[in-house]
């Protein structure tokens, strides 16, 4: 039941639904994530509770080795 999307100004992406991959255009997710805020939305599909967490390690650093995991 889980669900993630990325959310910004730009539009929104869904990239998991029901725990697996969901199909996306990524030309429509680098647009999304080339805002200064973008909202990581999961959905564990299991009760109302909410949460929110900030971050903010987006250096290129980060996202270069973190990157790496994506094949």
């Amino acid at each position: 039941r889980t669900s993630v999307r990325l959310k910004s100004k730009a539009g929104e992406v869904f990239v998991c639904e029901n725990a697996a991959y969901h199909p996306y255009s990524e030309d429509e997710a680098a647009k999304v994530l080339q805002e200064d805020e973008i909202d990581i939305l999961v959905d564990l599909g299991s009760g109302s509770a909410t949460a929110k967490a900030w971050g903010c390690d987006l250096t290129y650093d980060y996202v270069k080795i973190n990157g790496d995991y994506r094949t």
